[in-house]
């Protein structure tokens, strides 16, 4: 069974982005997630991680739409 939760290394891998740009998300409340343990890791539910990039493919079609129309 796959893990619940990613490390925010695993964010970093799956979008191809840099460390900074997923703690920015993060604070952001644009990816929600957790801290864990003693050190406040930050952990990420794979289906959080799934409804964020479905909404940014949302907003790059409204996005599309909005040039086109123009």
């Amino acid at each position: 069974m796959p893990p619940r939760f990613l490390k925010l290394s695993d964010v970093q891998e799956i979008l191809n982005i840099s460390s900074p740009q997923a703690y920015a998300l993060v604070r952001s409340g644009d990816l929600p997630a957790i801290q864990v343990g003693g050190r406040g890791q930050w952990r990420v539910e794979e289906s959080e991680l799934e409804a964020y990039i479905a909404r940014q493919y949302a907003l790059a079609r409204e996005h599309l739409k909005e040039r086109d129309a123009r």
